[in-house]
């Protein structure tokens, strides 16, 4: 039986963080109205209807310029919601597809008009209704730019690095590769991570802290990895909400405001931090400079 997702904090706080013009918020996921686009029947959460209305006002508050639309794994492999939406909104998101086993190549040429700029694959153990990772979809996807973002399952990021550096795009891990927390800074996830960001083709979400961490925020156990993440290659990395944080069902739900604030303890130097906030999500997601 499909899980009810709690809601997010409606009440967004004013960060303390004032955002550089043209910050990315580069990880959330959008639903409905659910009249018009029911979840895949195969979900495993329910969730309410969570806006780019919404959304938007949300980055106003917290000083967001623009973002990156992940599908959400409640669609499955059906990328119209997420099309639908960028296509209300023009320039104002772009777009990574949970995407099916091919995508023709006109289809990849629409995608990429309307902002579409990457593909999610996840691993088995996240459920048979996402994407696996695809070599001959990768390969096809990357004449066109895009990259590929992968969502392990707890701790198995390790598992996978051999099949995501045999692609030939840009790899984008997100949140933290969902490492052990308590596991420590030599645990394999985390090495793996290292390692890949050693290539110059691999970037790091510092987002979803809440997908690793048992702690309510601010998740200090967090706090060693974004610390040793920023100091081992801050021109790879971006940072997200994952709004509306869904399936977050046994921990604390988080004020977007306050998650923006953790870049004050993650990333001290305010240069650094604004290249995670602005230049390396512009590049990475071709919203161009800033205007």
């Amino acid at each position: 039986m499909a899980l009810l997702s709690p809601p997010p904090d409606p009440n967004t706080k004013t960060p303390r963080l004032k955002c550089p013009p043209g910050a990315i918020d580069a990880h959330f996921h959008l639903f409905g109205p659910a009249s018009q686009y029911p979840l895949d029947p195969t979900s495993f959460y329910e969730i309410a209807d969570a806006l780019p209305e919404t959304l938007i006002a949300l980055h106003k508050t917290i000083g967001i310029s623009g973002g990156v639309l992940v599908s959400g794994g409640g669609y499955g492999r059906n990328a119209r919601h997420m099309l639908d939406t960028m296509g209300r909104f023009p320039g104002y998101f772009r777009g990574v597809a949970v995407p099916p086993d091919h995508l023709p190549e006109a289809e990849i040429n629409d995608m990429h008009r309307q902002g579409v700029r990457g593909v999610r694959f996840s691993s088995h153990q996240r459920g048979k209704h996402l994407a696996p990772i695809l070599p001959d979809l990768a390969a096809a996807i990357f004449e066109h730019g895009w990259h590929v973002q992968f969502y392990a399952h707890t701790g198995g990021l390790a598992e996978s690095v051999d099949k995501l550096l045999a692609l030939p795009n840009t790899i984008v891990i997100d949140h933290f590769g969902t490492l052990v927390p308590e596991a420590g800074l030599n645990q394999p996830v985390f090495q793996a991570m290292l390692r890949m960001l050693d290539t110059g083709r691999v970037y790091v979400k510092l987002s979803g802290p809440m997908r690793c961490s048992t702690m309510d925020p601010p998740y200090p156990d967090m706090t060693q990895y974004a610390h040793a993440l920023v100091a081992h290659a801050p021109e790879r990395l971006v940072w997200g909400t994952d709004w509306p944080h869904p399936n977050l069902n046994e921990q604390k739900m988080p004020n977007d405001g306050d998650l923006l604030d953790l870049l004050l303890d993650w990333v001290p130097d305010e240069a650094t931090r604004n290249r995670i906030l602005v230049d390396n999500p512009r590049t990475l997601y071709d919203f161009g400079p800033v205007t």
